[in-house]
């Protein structure tokens, strides 16, 4: 097999040989130059119906690992298991999680079989899922949240992420042709895993959308769009979920996942089936859904403690 292209890479990356990776940031960098395998990486990524956000992190893992090998004075068809297992060991002193490190895994099985041609990731342990509760809002913290929001576009996606367990990703998304004011429901086009699904809307919600787009001065095909017309970013409802919390006084770390979260734990409390739910929440396996079970606490809050019939 002949070397790599990037090798001619190499001289400079032996500057950096004695510490390859930095130890802080943790955080992906985003900043290295882009290799020409990882332009092959996105093609390949593309065609294989990957969404963009796992395309993106499999470059960077990718393109990361690249300059790491390079700077061992060796080309990236030259890597074998120890260079994984050591780039891996790095992640993890930077206190990369479990589920970053199962992702970096991922990755570079696919960059190094499909792209680079070398099968070393077989026998290379994947690191295991960590079992941790979700964090879930109470009732009254919601409302304050709600509440919190300026009125508007604003509250109306921060009810939208609860009311109906949507991913920010798939609020963003959402067109006005994918809602049913007068039915109540709307549809998921192409949402984790490519599944289109169903939702159920609120009527608070229908009502209060409905005025707030005849209002709407820019013309759209988003229900939440920019003042340009095209729709708003991940980033910007973020960012709009944390100033609410840090208004309303929430001590708990609020995200719009947190809000997923809180809408399949309270549905699962008001005696919802835990099929129906899997379906509204769009997953693939009950298993996943089935955390709920573990968060919910209501029945367990019944429970009378043995110390109090003492």
């Amino acid at each position: 097999m002949q070397d790599n292209p990037i090798q001619n890479n190499a001289l400079d990356a032996t500057q950096t040989k004695n510490n390859p990776l930095p130890k802080k940031p943790a955080a992906p960098n985003t900043k290295q130059t882009e290799h020409p395998q990882i332009t092959r990486l996105s093609q390949e990524l593309s065609i294989s119906g990957y969404s963009a956000k796992t395309t993106k992190m499999y470059k960077i893992y990718s393109n990361e690992f690249t300059e790491f090998i390079l700077a061992k004075n060796k080309t990236i068809n030259r890597a074998d298991r120890a260079d994984v297992v050591e780039f891996l060991a790095i992640k993890k002193e930077n206190s990369a999680s479990n589920a970053t490190l199962a992702l970096v895994n991922s990755a570079l099985k696919f960059y190094l079989s499909k792209i680079i041609g070398v099968e070393i990731m077989k026998d290379v342990p994947r690191a295991k899922k960590e079992k941790k509760l979700p964090t879930v809002l109470s009732r009254e913290e919601v409302k304050s949240l709600i509440k919190a929001a300026r009125f508007g576009r604003n509250r109306l996606m921060i009810q939208f992420l609860y009311s109906t367990g949507c991913r920010v990703s798939e609020l963003v998304k959402l067109k006005t042709t994918d809602i049913d004011l007068r039915e109540k429901t709307g549809y998921v086009r192409g949402g984790k895993g490519g599944k289109d699904r169903i939702i159920i809307l609120s009527n608070q919600w229908t009502k209060e959308l409905k005025k707030y787009l005849k209002k709407r001065k820019q013309t759209s095909e988003w229900v939440f769009a920019k003042k340009n017309g095209s729709h708003i970013s991940t980033d910007t409802v973020q960012r709009i979920v944390r100033k609410a919390a840090k208004k309303a006084s929430i001590q708990k770390q609020v995200t719009p996942h947190k809000l997923r979260h809180s809408y399949a734990t309270h549905l699962l409390e008001a005696g919802e089936s835990i099929r129906k739910i899997q379906e509204l929440l769009g997953h693939s396996n009950l298993s996943t859904t089935q955390i709920y079970t573990s968060v919910s606490t209501e029945e367990l809050k019944k429970i009378k403690s043995p110390l109090d019939s003492l």
